[in-house]
């Protein structure tokens, strides 16, 4: 079995460096609220967790984005990167630039936007009780790190988690970029306050 999968992997990855990227340690209210989230088997290996050849061109400790082939690369030294399939923005609602994060949460609490409560008016009423606690029934999944612009502004844009994993590698999202929770989760755990983000 252990043949087969690793023919599979090869033929899919090509002569590229793959290299897996063992899960991060969950505390126990990560294992708790995980257990809750559902759990998909696409197949597809293209949006898994792999330590690859960098082809960013970025410094280390970068996080870059492509919105178009819904990737996001943690760049390492000696010119590897940590490589994570998203969900971007769907195409009226995606953006692109540099940021910093200024701000990191596990299991953020969520408020919807004003702009995306005035296209899905449906979501008034997580507002009028004062937004979602964190957790597993929570849109923004296990962490979120909060982009802000370069005069420092909150772009209202975050990296989070998601509770829909089935969504990884899609233009679904309302410009944020949505991660499985185990792969954020890993993400959260390399960067730190002051992180550049490049989005594509």
């Amino acid at each position: 079995m252990k043949v087969v999968l690793a023919a599979a992997v090869a033929a899919t990855l090509g002569g590229c460096q793959y290299t897996s990227v063992p899960d991060p340690q969950l505390s126990a209210r990560d294992t708790e609220y995980l257990a809750m989230v559902p759990k998909v088997q696409t197949g597809d290996l293209t949006f898994e967790r792999y330590q690859v050849d960098d082809e960013t061109g970025q410094e280390p400790g970068t996080v870059v984005v492509d919105s178009k082939r819904n990737l996001l690369w943690y760049v390492l030294p000696g010119k590897k990167a940590i490589r994570y399939g998203v969900s971007t923005g769907m195409e009226a609602y995606g953006w692109t630039g540099a940021a910093t994060v200024k701000r990191m949460a596990e299991w953020p609490s969520w408020m919807p936007p004003a702009d995306m409560v005035k296209r899905w008016p449906h979501l008034a009423p997580v507002v009028a009780m004062g937004g979602l606690k964190g957790g597993p029934e929570n849109p923004l999944g296990a962490r979120a790190l909060y982009l802000y612009d370069q005069s420092g502004k909150d772009t209202l844009y975050r990296i989070h988690g998601t509770n829909e994993p089935e969504e990884i590698g899609r233009g679904v999202s309302s410009g944020c970029i949505r991660m499985r929770d185990i792969d954020v989760i890993d993400l959260y755990n390399r960067v730190k306050l002051g992180t550049k983000v490049v989005v594509l």
